[in-house]
């Protein structure tokens, strides 16, 4: 481990030495921590390995970071974290470092979360993305048994939710319904075996992919998609699909 005690050194040399580094405290590294954890997710999204090596270790630079600030300020070490860390994944684990018989994923979920100790959605981050956070509520909820038996009854749901959303005039209703509306799809994506999340971004790259092609055919034939009316524009569009 002499490369990690050499980045450890590093960290506390600039925590000293860099004016930049000097000046950081928790507070103003958190969003970078996100932000870095997102260009991570892109890089497996792209599968692009070689830009995953170097976006792994600024994720792990930024957290480092944080930890030698919060050492610095005396609210825990890099010791403690470390410990905690391992004494977590021993107690989660009773089936790979203890005697528990847990022969299946569903099973180990199940145990991970009782091992926690809290009331149901207790240790929730009401913090992430709205479209995960449904998701992982929904696999919370169905680990109580609270669920739908398949996808069927979930195409149900969205199909209700999606005619009470149409039929629906108040505005502040319409927010409330299309919300439901959302939540519904988020749980028939889980019961489908997909991330929403990473189903969406797809979808968002796709389009973007597409309306670029559609922006370079118009430049191509001459045409301003600002003077284009919405039918050759659509026409464009499905010639490019």
């Amino acid at each position: 481990m002499k490369e990690f005690d050499r980045l450890w050194e590093i960290i506390t040399i600039l925590r000293k030495e860099c004016p930049w580094d000097r000046e950081q405290t928790n507070e103003s590294l958190k969003y970078k921590l996100i932000e870095e954890a997102y260009e991570l997710v892109d890089a497996i999204d792209r599968k692009d390995w070689d830009l995953f090596t170097s976006e792994a270790g600024d994720v792990l630079l930024v957290t480092l970071m944080q930890i030698r600030i919060a050492e610095e300020n005396g609210k825990t070490s890099l010791k403690e974290v470390l410990n905690r860390l391992i004494d977590k994944l021993i107690e989660r684990h009773p089936h790979v470092f203890g005697d528990a018989d847990l022969k299946d994923t569903d099973s180990v979920l199940k145990n991970w979360e009782k091992s926690k100790g809290k009331k149901v959605f207790e240790d929730i981050n009401f913090s992430m993305p709205a479209l995960y956070l449904a998701y992982r509520i929904g696999q919370k909820a169905s680990r109580l048994g609270f669920d739908w038996p398949d996808s069927r009854g979930v195409v149900d749901k969205v199909c209700e939710e999606a005619r009470e959303l149409a039929s629906e005039k108040d505005r502040e209703k319409i927010e409330e319904e299309l919300g439901d509306l959302l939540f519904s799809i988020v749980n028939l994506a889980r019961h489908l075996g997909i991330n929403p999340e990473d189903a969406l971004r797809k979808a968002n790259m796709k389009f973007v992919e597409r309306f670029r092609k559609l922006m370079r055919e118009a430049e191509k034939r001459g045409l301003s998609l600002e003077e284009m009316s919405l039918e050759e524009m659509d026409k464009l569009w499905e010639e490019v699909k």
